[in-house]
């Protein structure tokens, strides 16, 4: 495991509450970075989806990890937007975001969120933002 991904691990066991979710980053490089979640009952609304919230936390979370690590890993979401692309129904979601532009106060980062049912990935939701230096 990278120095990277081990100080980034930690950055995200800092967060309250992405240990409440049980989020896990599994990849972490300059630009790029991914995020894990198991899907549990308590994460789905009334149609047993899981919760737009939840895809945002997880799409935000990805976002600012991939920006920041072009921002010397000390940054903020500015603003950010989500189109969600199908229920998410699954066992996990993936959270892959890249970095389409950095310069020395901002980043814009794009983010894909996969739900995986019986080992499938399926796209189920797309974001982008714009991610500040702090």
């Amino acid at each position: 495991m990278s120095e990277q991904l081990k100080f980034a691990q930690k950055v995200l066991q800092a967060q309250p509450f992405s240990r409440l979710l049980g989020a896990e980053l599994s990849a972490f490089e300059p630009g790029k970075a991914e995020l894990r979640l198991a899907i549990k009952a308590d994460l789905q609304q009334q149609h047993g989806f899981v919760h737009g919230g939840v895809l945002s936390y997880l799409a935000d979370n990805a976002l600012t990890f991939a920006g920041g690590s072009m921002l010397e890993n000390n940054a903020l979401t500015g603003e950010f937007k989500i189109n969600y692309l199908r229920p998410a129904v699954g066992d996990m979601l993936i959270a892959r975001a890249t970095v389409k532009y950095a310069g020395k106060q901002q980043a814009v980062s794009q983010c894909d969120v996969f739900v995986v049912k019986d080992g499938e990935e399926k796209l189920c939701a797309v974001a982008q933002g714009t991610i500040v230096k702090v």
